[in-house]
C-alpha cells in the first residue's frame, strides 16, 4: 500500500451573492472566493465531455494492493458552491492505458466502484465563537442560544463520529477567548453547554472582536495540525458572531485581517453579524469564505442555519471514491478519468496512478 502523507489544499470555494431589498431587516450574504482541480487536470480532449458544470478537486490519492485505486477529491459547482450527497452510482470511472488512444470505460460492477467513509483519513472540526458582551446578554441572548443550538444540530451528525467535532467559545472585553465547551463529537454536550449560557456570564461589557478573531484561528490552527497527524487529512473551519464592532482596541483590525489571510488554507472562516452596530465590511473580510448578516434577533436562527448549511455542505462535499483497477502489474503510469453527474449537472477530472504489483482478487 501507498500511504499518502500530504495534507491536501483546502481552498473553500463560494460565490458573491447578496439578497434582494434594502430594508434594515434583510438578511444580506457574502461569499469568498476560488478553487482549482486539486492535484487533478482537465480531462483529455479525446473524451469529448461537455463544458463542466461540477467541478472535481483531487485532495489526494492513493494505491492499496492487489489492485485497488483510492481517490479523495471535493465535488463543487462552477460557483464554488458544495456539492453534497452524492453516491457511487453517479460516477463513471475511465482508464487509459499505454496501448490506448483514448480512454476506455470501466464497469461499475466489475471494478466495485464505492464510496467509502472518509473518516478514516478525514477529519474536521469547527470552532463556534460567540460574542457574550453586555449588548448580547441584555437584549437578544435568548434568540442566539435558539441559534446556537439549531447550529450544533445541522453541523453536527445524528450519531457521533469521531472525524466530526466541534467546540464552542466565547469572548466579552478581556483579553481572554473563553472555553464554553471543548472540543467534542457529542452534539447532546455541547447543546447543553449553550443551554447553560446565563446573562451573568460575562463581567466585561466591552467587545474584544479582534482578539477573539486571533485567538480562535490560533487555536484551529492548533487542531488542524493536531487531526491531521498520522497521514490523516484534515480541515477546520471558525465560526464567529456578533453584534458589533471591537471596542476593546487591544488588537488592530489589520493584526486580525493578518492573521485570517496568512491562516492555513483548510481554515476556512465564517461570520455571522447582527444589528445595526456592525461593519459589513470588516466581518465580509474576516468571513472570507462566507458572512451572513441580519437586522433583528428574531433573524438570528435562520442566518445560523445559512451558516451551518455551509460549513455542513463543506464537509460532506468530499468524497473517498475507490474500485479495483482491471490494470495489472507491468502495465506501468496509467491514465485515470473520473466523471460525475447530478441530475442535468456534470464535471470530470483527469489523475494518473502506477499499478505496480497489482493482481487479481481486489475486493
Amino acid at each position: 500500500m501507498k500511504h499518502f502523507t500530504n495534507v491536501f489544499l483546502i481552498a473553500i470555494t463560494l460565490c458573491i451573492a447578496v439578497s434582494c431589498g434594502n430594508a434594515d431587516d434583510d438578511v444580506n450574504f457574502r461569499f469568498g472566493n476560488v478553487d482549482g482541480l486539486g492535484k487533478g487536470v482537465p480531462v483529455d480532449d479525446c473524451l469529448g465531455f461537455p463544458e463542466s458544470d461540477l467541478v472535481l478537486s483531487i485532495q489526494e490519492q492513493y494505491t492499496t494492493l492487489p489492485g485497488k485505486v483510492s481517490i479523495l477529491f471535493k465535488v463543487s459547482d462552477t460557483d464554488g458552491n458544495p456539492v453534497a450527497g452524492l453516491n457511487a452510482d453517479q460516477f463513471t470511472i475511465y482508464e487509459q492505458g499505454r496501448n490506448d488512444d483514448c480512454f476506455n470505460t470501466i464497469s461499475k460492477s466489475e471494478s466495485q466502484a464505492r464510496i467509502s467513509p472518509n473518516s478514516q483519513i478525514f477529519a474536521t472540526n469547527t470552532l463556534l465563537v460567540l460574542d457574550l458582551s453586555n449588548s448580547v446578554l441584555s437584549s437578544s441572548l435568548d434568540e442566539l442560544k435558539i441559534a446556537s443550538t439549531s447550529f450544533v444540530d445541522n453541523v453536527m451528525p445524528a450519531s457521533s463520529q469521531e472525524s466530526f467535532k466541534m467546540a464552542i467559545y466565547w469572548f466579552d472585553g478581556e483579553n481572554v477567548l473563553h472555553p464554553l465547551n471543548d472540543l467534542t463529537s457529542d452534539k447532546e454536550e455541547l447543546k447543553l453547554a449553550i443551554d447553560g449560557i446565563t446573562t451573568d456570564i460575562s463581567n466585561d461589557p466591552s467587545t474584544d472582536l479582534y482578539g477573539a478573531v486571533i485567538k480562535s484561528t490560533d487555536i484551529a490552527t492548533e487542531l488542524l495540525n493536531s487531526s491531521t497527524q498520522g497521514g490523516k487529512i484534515g480541515a477546520a473551519s471558525v465560526v464567529i458572531f456578533t453584534d458589533g464592532t471591537d471596542q476593546a482596541s487591544r488588537f488592530t483590525q489589520e493584526s486580525a485581517q493578518k492573521k485570517v489571510d496568512e491562516a492555513d488554507a483548510n481554515i476556512a472562516f465564517f461570520t455571522i453579524g447582527l444589528g445595526a452596530e456592525i461593519d459589513s465590511q470588516v466581518l465580509t473580510d474576516l468571513g472570507k469564505t462566507f458572512s451572513v448578516f441580519a437586522g433583528n434577533k428574531e433573524e438570528l436562527e435562520t442566518t445560523f442555519n445559512d451558516i451551518s448549511q455551509r460549513v455542513s455542505e463543506q464537509a460532506n462535499s468530499f468524497y473517498l471514491f475507490e474500485y479495483c483497477s482491471p490494470k495489472r502489474d507491468g502495465s506501468g503510469e496509467n491514465n485515470l478519468a473520473i466523471q460525475v453527474k447530478d441530475g442535468n449537472r456534470e464535471g470530470a477530472v483527469q489523475s494518473k496512478f502506477d499499478a505496480t504489483g497489482f493482481t487479481g482478487g481486489c475486493e
